[in-house]
């Protein structure tokens, strides 16, 4: 059968052979035994009911086993034979183009470049999943290939539910993933709500088809150490950036240090992820020993050079070697994944890589119990650190939080609302204040066609636009404007393109919006394809995260999620292609509420309605919100706002004197 015809199939009528299991790629960790017996028996019959009567004798022992195995039914006899890659959107079979798009990025979403686990259908994180077994991936795609125009296909935490009938101005898909009840949103919920096949953890862009590598936070990365670099008052050039975690999101850290002009250190414990960040070259160099880590550190200090060096090992060991041989670290975090601290997500000291896996799933209150020793020792030499000058921040990934709970001496002296811990995290030091409460936030966009050169004109053109806005921007966001202009100059060649070809930069509403409409306007002038447009839901208006996106709002609304789902729902019927909504993402489950979006430009004028309609919302809903809770560069962004939109109309804040109390 050609891609087309295996597309349209679904789930096969006749069961496909058994596939061995491959070694060679990167699988995610054995996860505990938390079913009971009958749990396991309803784990099973749900698992079933995607296939017919006469398969379940055969099938039925072959799932009991991958539940006794890995903890999870993924069904792998059903993991198609075709290469799984975003191919050009030409030669996706279906009646709708939007349709095809967002088949498009699910499978660049799963492209072995790009997951973290393609076989278990997870993208980065250790648990963002795109799908919870590959029957729904099969259902999914041939839903796709059938919609028009006039349907919307709806996903519950990654099973299709069907096609239902809407409208051409609704969106195509609408996607939630881990949406349950408050009360049962601890870790150990997920574990059971998952293996049950009944929810998923989404991450942020994973369950949400808007995932392109690394480069999505490449960017934002690389703005985070220039301006903690800023906050310093260092340069960059032989400063020393040390932080660990080089699998999905974190392994963007070593090639924005390149980018920054640094020397990064960044530790890794899996080998794997090590060799395949070095292949992509994004990290320079790979070591093994610590003292030749240490040395190859001091020869890069008298050089100044710029250079990423990889650790093979763990980061604690690193914090403690250069506390030992007076290595001045000038900043320092962690983006290890310990939303997900039990199942992956963090490694212990001591333990080898092996022994943590076997460890987790057969032993999961010894490794907890690993785990918290570890980050107590992890702090310890952090503090350490600091007390001779490291600028430390939290990258978001709740190293603080997960370290709290563990015991380790990370929590202020003098807490204040927001402030609970010794160390910011760096959305209250860097990306908020300097960027979310202005609007600019991680925009980004895909050819569809698959071209290179479509890739180089989009740069093209967006340099243009940025750089016509930057002539009559206010002085308070020239840095911000000249960061991302600098940036998409060197796009190309620093070589981010890893799956689709793709590109990020930040931007606020008004640079979403008319560098979208000069993609629109290109694509209707046969200048390049089709552009999908979406972004990270780390942004201004997308994610309600008390210890992340909104960490920098002093009012107490930090831990409400009313923008997270008015983003969403607004998105919506604004004109959005797919629009999703999740509980959990880099910091947790049951830490954070995200919503995101994607958009097909297609060059019609219809495009270019929704694209002013939409954009403008999606983030000048944050702006609100953060202006509300008394964030001065918001209140100047939504006034700007105002003064340029006549039918904005926001409520703002009256400041009260402090001298009254």
């Amino acid at each position: 059968m050609t891609f087309q015809e295996q597309i349209k199939k679904g789930i096969p009528s006749e069961l496909p052979k058994i596939k061995p299991y491959n070694t060679q790629i990167n699988h995610a960790p054995k996860r505990k035994d938390i079913l009971d017996k009958e749990e396991k028996k309803l784990a099973l019959k749900n698992a079933l009911r995607y296939f017919e009567p006469k398969f379940h004798t055969e099938l039925l022992p072959e799932f009991q086993q991958e539940l006794e195995d890995f903890g999870r039914i993924y069904m792998y006899r059903f993991r198609p034979d075709y290469e799984m890659k975003a191919r050009p959107i030409s030669e996706y079979p279906g009646k709708s183009l939007q349709a095809k798009a967002i088949m498009l990025m699910i499978q660049n979403n799963l492209d072995y470049a790009v997951a973290q686990h393609p076989h278990e259908l997870i993208t980065y994180g250790g648990n963002g999943a795109v799908f919870q077994n590959w029957a729904q991936y099969l259902l999914t795609m041939k839903y796709l290939s059938e919609m028009t125009d006039e349907q919307t296909l709806t996903m519950y935490s990654g099973h299709p539910m069907g096609l239902f009938p809407s409208s051409k101005d609704s969106p195509r898909v609408v996607v939630t993933n881990g949406m349950v009840i408050p009360n049962y949103s601890k870790p150990d919920d997920w574990e059971k709500f998952n293996a049950l096949g009944v929810s998923q953890y989404g991450q942020m862009t994973a369950g949400s088809y808007m995932y392109i590598g690394p480069q999505g936070i490449v960017h934002g990365t690389t703005i985070t150490v220039l301006n903690a670099f800023r906050k310093i008052k260092k340069s960059p050039k032989a400063g020393l950036f040390v932080t660990s975690g080089l699998g999905g999101m974190s392994g963007a850290q070593p090639k924005a240090g390149n980018i920054a002009g640094c020397i990064t250190v960044i530790s890794e414990v899996n080998p794997k992820i090590a060799k395949i960040r070095h292949e992509q070259k994004w990290v320079d160099e790979i070591h093994e020993d610590l003292d030749q880590l240490v040395s190859r550190v001091k020869k890069a200090q008298e050089n100044q050079e710029t250079v990423s060096l990889a650790y093979l090992g763990n980061v604690v060991k690193v914090w403690e070697k250069f506390d030992k041989e007076n290595i001045k670290i000038d900043i320092g975090s962690d983006q290890t994944s310990l939303h997900n601290p039990f199942a992956g997500g963090y490694y212990p000291v001591g333990i080898s890589f092996e022994d943590s896996n076997k460890m987790m799933a057969e032993n999961p209150e010894l490794f907890q119990e690993k785990v918290y020793e570890s980050l107590r020792r992890h702090a310890k030499a952090i503090n350490k650190h600091t007390s001779k000058g490291t600028y430390f921040f939290d990258y978001g990934n709740a190293f603080l939080l997960e370290a709290s709970r563990a015991g380790a001496d990370i929590l202020a002296k003098n807490p204040t609302l927001g402030r609970e811990f010794k160390y910011p995290s760096y959305v209250q030091d860097i990306m908020g204040p300097m960027c979310f409460d202005f609007g600019f936030g991680p925009f980004r966009w895909v050819c569809a066609s698959g071209k290179p050169e479509d890739l180089e004109k989009t740069d093209q053109l967006a340099c243009k636009v940025l750089e016509e806005i930057m002539k009559n921007s206010p002085a308070e966001i020239q840095q911000q404007m000249q960061d991302n202009i600098t940036w998409i100059k060197g796009a190309q060649e620093n070589n981010l393109v890893v799956g689709s070809q793709a590109r990020i930069l930040y931007a606020d509403a008004e640079g979403r919006m008319k560098i979208a409409e000069a993609f629109n306007n290109a694509i209707k002038n046969g200048e390049i394809g089709e552009v999908i447009l979406g972004r990270d839901h780390h942004d201004v208006s997308g994610t309600d995260s008390p210890y992340r996106e909104t960490s920098n709002i002093y009012d107490g609304s930090r831990f409400t999620a009313d923008m997270a789902i008015q983003n969403v729902i607004g998105d919506s019927f604004r004109g959005a292609t797919w629009v999703s909504i999740h509980n959990g993402g880099g910091v947790g489950w049951g830490e954070v509420i995200n919503g995101g979006f994607g958009m097909l430009l297609d060059g019609s004028a219809e495009a270019e309605r929704k694209l002013k309609s939409m954009l403008f919302w999606d983030v000048t809903n944050g702006i609100s919100r953060r202006s509300w809770a008394r964030n001065e560069n918001s209140v100047f962004a939504i006034k700007r706002a105002m003064e340029n939109e006549p039918n904005l109309k926001v409520t703002l804040p009256n400041f009260v004197d402090e001298g009254l109390f």
